[in-house]
């Protein structure tokens, strides 16, 4: 049973689950990482190094765990400087793809997440004067296309003598 299992389990006091998000695409300048808490947090991420996360106003609402097809995350951060809303517009004009990570530490061992970053796309973003809302998905395949290999001229040449 690993730590964070029994953390679930029996939720003791001296533990604390610390969400995180980093939001990063090809235009930003530096990623925006955000997470739960008062106190910027200093952690340790999964590919070596460590980074910086902000404390904000940060509510998570997982994906749950059925046979719908859709996995999304949903999210919520403070905007209330609009960087977080001009970086993710402009990424959105440059036709960018945001991704999004999640992990999740414990206040006990900042070094490494307690459990596999969740990676995932940005496909909706809503924007208010205090908070940006944001749905990430991990793959659309209600809407993926089948077969995913599309037969066009490029891929058989032979299609262009059909009439």
């Amino acid at each position: 049973m690993s730590i964070l299992d029994t953390v679930y389990a029996s939720a003791p006091d001296d533990v604390v689950l610390i969400p995180t998000i980093e939001l990063n695409a090809p235009s930003f300048a530096e990623p925006i990482r955000n997470c739960t808490g008062f106190e910027d947090q200093t952690v340790g991420l999964d590919g070596g190094g460590e980074a910086t996360f902000l404390a904000s106003g940060l509510d998570v609402a997982l994906p749950a765990k059925d046979e719908s097809g859709q996995q999304n995350l949903i999210f919520a951060i403070e905007n209330v400087t609009g960087e977080a809303q001009q970086a993710i517009d402009a990424a959105l004009e440059n036709g960018d793809v945001v991704e999004l990570i999640y992990r999740l530490y414990l206040s006990t061992d900042l070094t490494q997440p307690a459990e596999p970053p969740r990676r995932m796309v940005v496909i909706d973003a809503s924007f208010s004067q205090s908070a940006v809302q944001v749905t990430a998905s991990y793959n659309d395949i209600i809407n993926r296309a089948w077969p995913r290999r599309r037969y066009t001229a490029d891929f058989a040449p032979g299609l262009k003598y059909i009439a």
